[in-house]
């Protein structure tokens, strides 16, 4: 028995912390974008209005995002990049409005109609890879609204060599320029940025590894094309919706995680016609699974409105990676990594009735069983040999007993 308490003891896993409540603002009129750490509260923030192209720095799919949040309005017209000097006259009826995708960072409005979901596709929508120079050459021309009629005409030369080449003039013609934006100035970092009012690139993003959310004011489809306040998640993590429980009640486990940024997004929070009162669901709760692997419990409360941008949620870490175990109950998986298909849950708990549940890192259930406990220390043997290599989850939950633990299959 003291064996085993010291075996439990030098492989304890996670710990769980307290919920905090937490107000992240983006500024009077939704002016800021403010960038969060799940682990480290606010990295950094920038105002909404400074850039108008994002260009994306890791990745085939070369996204180029517009700036629509800040009234931008974009055309991809129907005249041929050979007759760029030929387009000179407004014609919206022959052209089509484009938006950045609001799921996916990788799809901006400049990548309409690219074929990347074919297995041999080399159209990133702007323009076409080519096999023998490796540039990606571009094929269309664009039209952008900077506001109140202000137009540019745009087109993207190419991606050579990790620059993009741009052009863009006055309708008419005039005040032609040509620039670019080099990746190297960006590494680490989702986009470059470009402002059409400086003429130069920016930099207001932070190291992608640092954040985990992104709040902000975007264009989200509800269903038509319409600016919200709300909350994107970072490329590399995922999140879940939980509706129809309430929160005290609401689980992770067994649920597929999304990569989609806008799980989260705006619709969190509803606006009374009658109380012009912003209303909160009350069944509503969002699991998010951050850089590093933990997954934090999300609950919003409170926002602001356009007078201050606030938006207001308790978080809680539910599954930690590399924390001690901070439970009434103690709980390890011993041997960990599992080598040979078989390990033991160890665990101290007064919990007569125990159900165990192992999930994958993408919060799908691969395991599920229910078991006697001892009152007291003991331990089970878990067969894992039907499990791919992989890292999984196992959580026990019964009476006083709620608490998980990583392992590693080899």
């Amino acid at each position: 028995m003291r064996l085993y308490t010291l075996v439990l003891a030098a492989v304890l896993t996670t710990a769980l912390s307290a919920q905090t409540t937490v107000t992240v603002s983006t500024g009077a009129a939704n002016s800021s974008q403010t960038f969060y750490s799940l682990q480290n509260g606010e990295v950094a923030a920038a105002p909404l209005a400074d850039w108008d192209l994002a260009f994306e720095i890791t990745g085939f799919t070369s996204s180029i995002r517009v700036n629509t949040a800040k009234g931008l309005s974009i055309w991809e017209t129907n005249v041929p990049v050979a007759d760029w000097a030929g387009l000179n006259t407004f014609d919206e009826t022959n052209w089509t409005v484009i938006h950045n995708s609001e799921t996916n960072w990788s799809v901006g409005a400049l990548n309409n109609g690219n074929n990347l979901s074919e297995p041999d596709g080399v159209n990133v929508g702007w323009g076409i890879y080519n096999m023998i120079t490796h540039a990606i050459v571009g094929a269309k021309v664009y039209v952008i609204d900077l506001g109140s009629a202000t137009y540019k005409k745009l087109r993207i030369n190419s991606l050579l060599s990790g620059t993009y080449s741009f052009t863009y003039a006055n309708l008419d013609g005039s005040e032609e320029v040509t620039t670019s934006l080099s990746k190297s100035g960006y590494m680490g970092k989702n986009f470059g940025y470009f402002s059409f009012a400086t003429g130069a690139t920016l930099n207001p993003e932070p190291a992608t590894a640092t954040w985990d959310l992104l709040f902000t004011k975007y264009v989200g489809f509800v269903p038509t094309a319409y600016p919200v306040a709300g909350v994107l998640q970072n490329k590399n993590v995922t999140a879940l919706q939980v509706d129809g429980v309430p929160s005290g009640n609401a689980q992770w486990w067994g649920e597929e995680f999304s990569a989609d940024i806008n799980i989260i997004g705006s619709d969190w929070k509803t606006f009374n016609m009658t109380t012009f009162q912003y209303e909160y669901a009350q069944d509503r709760t969002y699991f998010v699974q951050d850089q590093v692997g933990n997954i934090w419990k999300l609950i919003f409360i409170g926002y602001g409105g356009s007078s201050n941008g606030n938006m207001t949620f308790t978080q809680e870490l539910v599954s930690g990676v590399g924390m001690e175990e901070a439970a009434t109950s103690t709980f390890a998986v011993f041997p960990n990594p599992v080598a040979n298909g078989a390990t033991r849950i160890i665990m101290d708990t007064p919990a007569a009735s125990i159900s165990l549940t192992v999930t994958d890192m993408n919060g799908r259930l691969v395991m599920q069983d229910n078991f006697n406990g001892n009152g007291g220390l003991t331990d089970r043997v878990l067969d894992v040999s039907a499990l791919r290599p992989g890292m999984y989850v196992a959580r026990l939950m019964g009476a006083g007993l709620n608490a998980t633990a990583r392992f590693v299959v080899e």
